[in-house]
């Protein structure tokens, strides 16, 4: 193993998170500027009020994009392995 190849695993690696949380991120992100919007509207800082919903809406997509995610994970583990393989 060389430098070439720790850099090619290490940046799958990182596409790979980039990749399997960009969808929470998205929804947390797209949830946050509602709720910004909405407290600036109202003027009501409730602190709680930007968690839980947050909150919620992480969850809800982690299920409802766990198979893109496990799949994301699969990929980069098959790649691993197969340079173990071959010994890279």
């Amino acid at each position: 193993m060389n430098e070439a190849d720790a850099l090619d695993i290490v940046q799958s690696a990182i596409w790979t998170v980039i990749m399997a949380s960009a969808p929470a991120i998205a929804a947390a992100m797209a949830i946050g500027i509602v709720i910004a919007l909405f407290q600036a509207l109202t003027q009501i800082q409730e602190m709680t009020l930007t968690f839980v919903p947050k909150i919620l809406v992480i969850f809800v997509m982690i299920a409802l994009t766990a198979p893109f995610i496990g799949a994301q994970l699969y990929t980069f583990t098959e790649m691993i392995y197969a340079r173990i393989e071959t010994g890279f």
